[in-house]
């Protein structure tokens, strides 16, 4: 790569807040730092919260001094905007987008107005790829006004989305069953359309010893360990397997949780009802993470297929790569990309997220002894996943549209 000129590259997420807990920042930021090895790049949120180490690449905000008050658990920089609010800050992304003559391509992470951004850019004759990772498709029913008015929204941003998304010079998708969707949902043409997977940071998720683990968190060292690391919301359920941990009472299985959302006061209160041994954690360093995912036993990743269209997760998971190379065994949906990366019975186990199959799973747990060996094999699984190898396919596609 040191013979090719560097480009000079912008990753926007204009959907997107800089918070480094999340998943979606990082994400975004593992991108940038590899792809810093043979490029200047420039990365934009909507605005920053947090000071990340960044001294690989620039880091910037498009609307430093964001109007409206964000409940900044959330790095979703649009969640609750009015229509007006979004008009006002599509003006702030054409602002933005006069800046370029400062690079070379633009690359911009999905959002509701997916390929708003790269429009603006393109006009001033800049090549665009759009990193799409959903399809936000409507799945409520339209019972009342509020709900209708909802809908409506959502149809014109899924319109100018659609529009977008087709005029970017290229669009990459984190998995088939995504690539699909765009297909089908914005009319994108296949071609257009490239499939690169997320990477895994294995500097900082590698196996570790799991007592010493346990004993600078002050856990049990000898209860069998259940961990979530997410957040709770409409896609991740963690409902069933507390109901069925209550249903089953086994008094050495914990379930500890890393993370918040909307869902967790109520998943906390079925907890406590169900007289389930569960902790929940809230919000932890990032650089702790791998620290609660060696003390577990087996790692969890209840997605709730429902919210999904047709049942089908289309994303990328980026919490199970992080699990499997830890060298924990992971608990998920046979769904998507998932069924790519978890053997089942080998580096995991895949069953419907219900109360059902939670409780035929937790009356036949396997012993940590059988969990340890199939971790050892979930870290052969993912050896070779890594944010290079994501990196080096991005900048393929930068350097073939300005070839």
């Amino acid at each position: 790569m040191s013979s090719r000129q560097r480009l000079s590259i912008c990753y926007a997420a204009p959907g997107q807040n800089l918070l480094p807990s999340a998943g979606p920042t990082r994400n975004v930021l593992n991108v940038a730092n590899a792809l810093s090895q043979w490029a200047d790049v420039t990365v934009a949120f909507r605005s920053v919260w947090e000071t990340v180490n960044a001294d690989k690449y620039k880091v910037i905000a498009i609307e430093p001094h964001p109007v409206m008050s964000i409940n900044r658990k959330d790095d979703n920089a649009t969640r609750g905007f009015y229509p007006l609010q979004h008009l006002s800050y599509c003006r702030t992304l054409r602002s933005f987008s006069q800046q370029a003559s400062s690079y070379d391509v633009v690359l911009e992470k999905g959002w509701r107005l997916s390929g708003y951004l790269l429009d603006g850019f393109r006009r001033r004759g800049i090549p665009g790829i759009l990193l799409e990772n959903d399809v936000r498709l409507w799945s409520e029913p339209l019972t009342n006004i509020r709900a209708m008015a909802k809908y409506i929204l959502h149809s014109t941003a899924h319109r100018v989305a659609s529009r977008c998304s087709r005029r970017a010079s290229a669009v990459i998708a984190e998995t088939a069953e995504l690539k699909t969707m765009l297909v089908e949902h914005r009319r994108l043409r296949p071609e257009q359309i490239e499939v690169v997977g997320l990477g895994v940071d294995h500097t900082l998720f590698c196996p570790m010893v799991q007592r010493s683990a346990r004993e600078s968190l002050q856990l049990c060292p000898d209860a069998i360990l259940l961990l979530y690391v997410g957040g709770m919301d409409e896609y991740h359920d963690l409902e069933p397997v507390i109901e069925a941990m209550g249903a089953v009472k086994q008094p050495l299985v914990e379930l500890h949780v890393v993370g918040d959302g909307e869902y967790r006061e109520r998943c906390e209160a079925k907890a406590r009802r169900d007289k389930v041994s569960a902790r929940f954690h809230g919000h932890v360093p990032h650089s702790k993470l791998p620290q609660y995912i060696g003390a577990a036993d087996l790692c969890i990743a209840p997605y709730r297929t429902s919210a999904c269209h047709n049942g089908i997760i289309p994303f990328s998971t980026l919490k199970i790569p992080e699990y499997m190379a830890c060298g924990r065994p992971v608990v998920s949906v046979p769904s998507g990309s998932i069924e790519r990366l978890i053997e089942h019975g080998v580096s995991g186990f895949l069953f419907s997220n219900e109360v059902s199959a939670w409780t035929s799973f937790l009356k036949t747990l396997p012993s940590r002894e059988q969990l340890g060996q199939m971790g050892a094999a979930a870290a052969q699984a993912v050896d070779s996943v890594s944010w290079e190898k994501t990196a080096m396919r991005y900048l393929q596609v930068c350097e073939r549209l300005i070839a």
